[in-house]
């Protein structure tokens, strides 16, 4: 996002070198990161009674989050929306108290439709009346490498471009005449920087890259050289061809 707002401005399409197993890719779900507290009455382990135990008022939260993912919106291009529990913490005087906070972090995944707005309300949903919570976005301010820190809501909008987009129909084209058979024409499951440059800027994007996406972020990532070649002839194809 910031080198599409700050750097290079004047951007005709971008295209995405995510894994596509050499397909072309045309958008993904979105994604918003979200935390849920609940608050309690700390005291001592040994009498419970006394206090407000913060992760006993978690419980039913996720509870309800795990019955909620199954009631999700479902696209018939980009399939069904998901909601999952990340990381729970708790914050206590000892090991010896009643915790009197509790934090709940979700990733939830937004299917063609679906906002941060509309996943903030179904969450709120599922908390019981008389819950004393707090529901918020997360926020990414991790300094980089230079000790520069962009700060940014961790709310990544979904993106579709149509099949019959000008752009998709020109990278079809392209990819045919080059490799002499039609691409296959699909979408992500995981996120991309989609969601910055078509999904939060509204520049035309799409993406092809080499191996597939089923070993991403798995332990058994890898490339085959024959898709790094390829790929690197359809950039540089498209690239010159592109407009033409």
């Amino acid at each position: 996002r910031y080198i599409l707002e700050n750097v290079v401005t004047d951007v005709d399409c971008v295209v995405l070198g995510e894994c596509t197993d050499l397909g072309i890719h045309r958008g993904h779900r979105g994604r918003v990161e979200v935390k849920v507290i609940t608050y309690g009455r700390s005291c001592h382990a040994s009498e419970p009674d006394r206090g407000e135990n913060a992760v006993y008022k978690m419980a039913p939260i996720i509870k309800g989050i795990e019955e909620l993912h199954s009631q999700l919106t479902y696209d018939a291009f980009l399939g069904k929306g998901s909601i999952a529990v990340s990381n729970i913490e708790c914050r206590t005087d000892s090991l010896n108290c009643v915790p009197y906070e509790c934090t709940l972090y979700l990733d939830r995944r937004l299917t063609a439709g679906e906002t941060k707005e509309s996943a903030l309300n179904e969450i709120r949903e599922v908390i019981p009346r008389g819950t004393d919570f707090c529901l918020q976005t997360l926020t990414y301010d991790t300094p980089s490498y230079t000790g520069k820190t962009l700060e940014m809501e961790k709310y990544y909008p979904t993106w579709v471009l149509e099949e019959d987009h000008p752009l998709i129909q020109e990278a079809q084209r392209i990819y045919t005449d080059l490799f002499k058979n039609p691409p296959h024409v699909g979408r992500w499951g995981f996120s991309t920087n989609g969601v910055a440059s078509c999904g939060l800027l509204g520049i035309p994007t799409f993406g092809l890259g080499p191996s597939c996406e089923k070993y991403a972020h798995t332990l058994e990532d890898q490339c085959s050289v024959e898709h790094l070649v390829k790929s690197c002839q359809f950039y540089t194809a498209f690239g010159l061809l592109y407009g033409k």
